[in-house]
């Protein structure tokens, strides 16, 4: 049974961690159109960096 909770508190908390960094991602996405627009490289960069983060942790989680 303890096992059972366990894993039903995992589960919700990926779902959690997921919802997180799905708006960390459309956040992210739109600096990144920010960035393009004013033709910062420095910021397109940075952005990209965290994009590509972003994009490890969710598959990690299974969600993309």
């Amino acid at each position: 049974m303890k096992q059972l909770m366990n894993s039903v508190k995992n589960k919700e908390g990926e779902r959690e961690r997921t919802a997180v960094l799905r708006l960390e991602l459309d956040y992210e996405l739109a600096t990144l159109f920010d960035a393009m627009n004013e033709q910062n490289e420095d910021l397109k960069m940075k952005s990209k960096q965290k994009l590509e983060g972003i994009r490890q942790e969710l598959l990690k989680l299974h969600a993309l």
